[in-house]
C-alpha cells in the first residue's frame, strides 16, 4: 500500500512512520519538504505518488494561543481548512484519508463524562472549535464519496520527535520540573485518558489496514485520570520523592477553559491497553 503521512517529523507522525514502513510505501513529509498549506503544491505532489491512503497528523495544538485572534485564525487553517482540502483532494485523487482529532469537541459533565464515537460535540474553548470544524468539513464531504477515518485521541505522550518543534508532553514537562523543584502542582481535575503514541501509531495502522466501516474511532489507553493522578502515577513509577498538590482548574492562569470531563470511550475496536503499562515502557526508554 502507497502511504503518505503529513507532519511525520511531530511526536505521532514519527511513529506512524516507523510502524508503518516494516510493510508498506511509505513518504513522509513534513514542513522542510514543502508547505502542505499550498493546495496545488500538495495537490501536485499527491498526483505524482498517487496514495491508497494520506494520513494526517498536522495540527495547530496550542489551547491558550487559540484564543487569541492571530491563534485562532493559524488554528482554523490547519485544524479546518487543511483537512477541507484533503476531503476534496481524496476525493479527486481517489484515496482514503486519515485525520486525527481530540477529547476537546466535547465539554464533559460530571453527569456525562464518558463519549461515545457518535455523540454530538459541543466544544468550550477556541482549540476544541478549530479541531470541531475539521471534523465538520470531513462529514460535509461523505455525501460525495469520501472515505475517512476520524481518529479522536487525548492527552499524548511518548519518544520525542526529532522535531525542535514538537509539543513536549505532560508527563516530559512534570520530570523537567521535578530536576529543579521539590514541590509541584498538578490539576485535579479534566477527567480524560492519556495516550502513548506508540500504542496509537500501532492501533491506528491495524485499523486503517484492515479498513472496516469509514467513520469515527475513538483510540486512547484505558484508564481515566486526572492530571493529578496521572503525575502521582508517574512520580511512583518513577520512584521520584516530590511532593505534589492537588489543585483546581481555575488556580491556574490560563486564558482557555479546558473540559472537566472529556473522556472518550472505545466502543468500536479493541481496547488499547492500560496507561500505566505504556507509562512503565516509556519510562524506561527515558530514564
Amino acid at each position: 500500500m502507497k502511504i503518505v503521512i503529513l507532519g511525520a517529523r511531530g511526536n505521532l507522525g514519527s511513529q506512524l512512520d516507523l510502524v508503518l514502513r516494516a510493510d508498506h510505501e511509505v513518504y513522509s513529509f513534513d514542513k522542510e519538504d514543502f508547505d502542505v498549506l499550498d493546495s496545488a503544491y500538495l495537490e501536485q505532489v499527491l498526483i505524482e505518488i498517487k496514495p491508497n491512503l494520506v494520513i494526517n497528523t498536522v495540527a495547530y495544538n496550542q489551547v491558550d494561543a487559540c484564543e487569541n485572534k492571530e491563534g485562532y485564525k493559524l488554528a482554523l487553517i490547519l485544524n479546518r481548512d487543511l483537512p477541507a482540502t484533503l476531503a476534496q483532494l481524496a476525493i479527486k485523487l481517489d484515496f482514503i484519508l486519515a485525520h486525527y482529532s481530540t477529547d476537546y469537541v466535547f465539554s464533559g459533565l460530571e453527569s456525562h463524562p464518558n463519549f461515545l464515537e457518535d455523540d454530538t460535540p459541543n466544544p468550550i474553548n477556541k482549540y476544541g472549535e478549530s479541531k470541531f470544524l475539521g471534523e465538520v468539513e470531513l462529514k460535509k464531504m461523505e455525501p460525495k464519496g469520501l472515505q475517512y477515518y476520524l481518529i479522536r485521541t487525548s492527552k499524548l505522550f511518548g519518544p520525542n520527535s526529532d522535531n525542535p518543534l514538537a509539543k513536549p508532553s505532560f508527563f516530559d514537562t512534570m520530570l523537567k520540573l521535578a530536576t529543579t523543584n521539590d514541590s509541584l502542582r498538578a490539576v485535579n481535575e479534566e477527567l480524560s485518558c492519556f495516550t502513548y503514541t506508540p500504542d496509537l501509531a500501532g492501533a491506528s495502522a491495524r485499523l486503517l489496514i484492515a479498513r472496516p466501516t469509514p467513520g469515527i474511532y475513538h483510540l486512547i489507553n484505558e484508564g481515566p485520570v486526572t492530571w493529578f493522578e496521572g503525575a502521582s502515577e508517574l512520580f511512583k513509577l518513577a520512584k521520584k520523592e516530590i511532593t505534589l498538590r492537588p489543585i483546581r482548574s481555575e488556580d491556574l492562569d490560563r486564558l482557555a477553559r479546558r473540559p472537566k470531563f472529556s473522556v472518550l470511550k472505545n466502543t468500536k475496536l479493541k481496547k488499547m491497553r492500560p496507561y500505566e503499562e505504556a507509562l512503565k515502557d516509556y519510562l524506561r526508554i527515558i530514564l
